[in-house]
């Protein structure tokens, strides 16, 4: 297929006449409170299901004028059209040129998808049978460190995509580990991560994921360059060889096999990315193996047929009852003609604790944009500043804003309904999960509802002279219920989230699958270490020479 914007067949929302309409319904007040009071069936309207997950999106400012708007506008830029080029492998990466086929990463075996002349479901089969034997070879034991003990901890090495979706699939599914090899994880590139961890690992046990698509991201390389010295000094005591330390402690994850050999990497030990895969959506791939290498490759396998599931749900189902869909047209209305340009994910069980991370990259990389496809300027606000923390955390650290501070934010509210079920001797656990639930709608309510929402008699209202207890609520939020968390259900639940942004995308007309924003700075970066190394006069700013001079003098 051609690129979606150099042909005739999706439209600009921009200048549909749902966009006008919506843009007069925003200047109306809304009031939550007075919504559900006029409507006795508002939240049956306005909740909808999909695989393990319920979402109740009453507590939105909408209503049905807002919604058959919403859905007026997706239908203006063809957004079906666009969901159809996404799946199919068209060039929906524009400024890059590439299709953006992290979906195809997540198709069964029994299926094909064709692009060109390639077949690329057969190519992610034949990755996710090599993601497949090497996991189950550190697993089994069999993969033996350069003195011959079997490897006891993996250390995936990556940032961005290449660590923040592996570090969040692995700690949420960590209780369906089936092995006593411990995977970490190392990021950040001043060695703070990597410098405390090897204080504590062997290096005869140690294995290292090096995840760079280009295998030339210089916080990824100095990790590993690092820890490649840390084994190099025991291995030499030992008679070992770096080429041999090379080949029994280091795997690499990257579309760029030049690199990687140049560097020390084995051939066999090499797992394959795609151009067409972003980092941020890369999970699904090889950059995954840590995540196999824990939970199992059947349980790889089972978060991939999760998201598969939502991939066919958000192709099928009608815009009305679509999850993806609904949740990224709210996500519109709410940062572009209600400009409440803040968003807060807050998940109520502890093993969500890195989405909120995960989902700040997704989001904010991908629709931070103020330009078109087209290269024009946009009149209109894009994707909104997220964050997010764990639910009871967050409670005694930002809700404080939430509720009574002057600024709109909308939230999604995320949690679990069955956990602790098969332990009917741990009668504690299964009441901190409960109270843990409890809490996530009581907050909703009070965003939503403000005072209103009191209609316990041991619950003091705010007086007329007591104005800082005042709850003024109208803080919009959508709720997310999984039936249990599995690697299935986070499947869908994180290709829910991908599938969010690009409608939203689609919507404001941008490019959610590159990331130009991030290029200039680390091109400087190497500029100022040049400048760093070589010392004399720098020839930047005053505030950087300045500072570059400070760092000397105290160096």
């Amino acid at each position: 297929m051609d690129a979606i914007t150099n042909n005739k067949k999706c439209n600009s929302a921009r200048h549909s006449e749902y966009w006008q309409h919506l843009c007069q319904l925003a200047e109306q007040p809304w009031s939550l409170a007075t919504l559900f009071a006029q409507d006795s069936e508002r939240t049956t309207r306005f909740s909808t299901q999909a695989g393990a997950l319920y979402m109740d999106y009453s507590k939105q400012c909408i209503d049905e004028r807002v919604l058959s708007n919403l859905l007026g506008l997706a239908d203006s830029c063809e957004l079906s059209v666009r969901i159809k080029s996404l799946l199919q492998g068209a060039m929906v990466n524009t400024s890059e040129e590439r299709a953006a086929l992290h979906t195809a990463l997540r198709l069964p075996a029994t299926e094909q998808l064709q692009v060109g002349t390639q077949n690329v479901a057969a190519d992610v089969h034949e990755s996710l049978a090599q993601v497949e034997r090497l996991s189950e070879r550190v697993r089994n034991g069999t993969w033996r460190g350069f003195s011959g003990k079997a490897i006891t901890d993996v250390v995936n090495i990556g940032v961005g995509g290449s660590d923040l979706g592996p570090l969040m699939a692995t700690t949420a599914l960590d209780e369906w580990a089936d092995t006593a090899i411990e995977v970490h994880f190392v990021s950040n590139m001043d060695g703070t991560q990597l410098d405390n961890l090897l204080k504590h690992l062997n290096p005869e046990t140690t294995l290292f994921i090096i995840s760079s698509k280009s295998f030339g991201t210089v916080d990824t390389l100095s990790n590993a360059k690092t820890a490649l010295s840390w084994l190099l000094a025991t291995a030499k005591l030992r008679a070992g060889t770096e080429e041999s330390v090379l080949r029994r402690h280091f795997i690499g994850v990257s579309a760029n096999c030049e690199k990687m050999t140049a560097w020390g990497i084995h051939p066999e030990h090499q797992l394959q990315l795609w151009e067409w895969v972003g980092g941020r959506f890369s999970l699904w791939s090889a950059i995954g193996l840590a995540i196999a290498i824990r939970i199992g490759i059947n349980g790889f396998k089972e978060l991939l047929a999760g998201a598969h599931n939502m991939d066919e749900h958000f192709a099928q189902a009608d815009f009305s009852e679509n999850l993806p869909v609904l949740l990224g047209l709210l996500a519109v209305w709410n940062s572009t003609f209600l400009q409440v340009n803040a968003h807060t994910v807050l998940p109520y069980d502890g093993r969500l604790e890195y989405l909120p991370s995960y989902l700040t990259q997704l989001e904010m990389e991908s629709n931070g944009k103020s330009v078109t496809q087209h290269g024009e300027r946009l009149d209109y606000d894009t994707c909104p500043i997220l964050w997010g923390e764990i639910g009871s955390n967050a409670q005694h650290a930002f809700y404080q804003l939430l509720h009574q501070g002057t600024q709109q934010v909308s939230c999604d509210f995320i949690a679990c309904v069955r956990r602790y079920s098969d332990d009917a001797t741990n009668e504690s656990l299964q009441q901190q999960h409960e109270l843990s639930l409890a809490n996530c709608l009581a907050q909703s309510r009070v965003l939503a509802f403000g005072n209103a929402a009191i209609v316990d008699k041991d619950i003091e209202a705010a007086s007329d002279t007591d104005k800082y207890k005042y709850y003024r609520g109208n803080q919009p939020s959508t709720t997310l219920l999984i039936d249990e968390l599995t690697p299935h259900s986070l499947g869908e639940l994180i290709a829910l989230y991908e599938h969010k942004v690009y409608v939203m995308a689609s919507i404001w007309d941008i490019n959610p699958f590159d990331q130009w924003g991030v290029e200039m700075g680390k091109k400087m970066a190497e500029s100022v270490h040049t400048a760093m190394q070589q010392g004399g006069d720098a020839q930047f700013d005053t505030s950087t020479n300045q500072l570059l001079q400070q760092i000397k003098l105290l160096s």
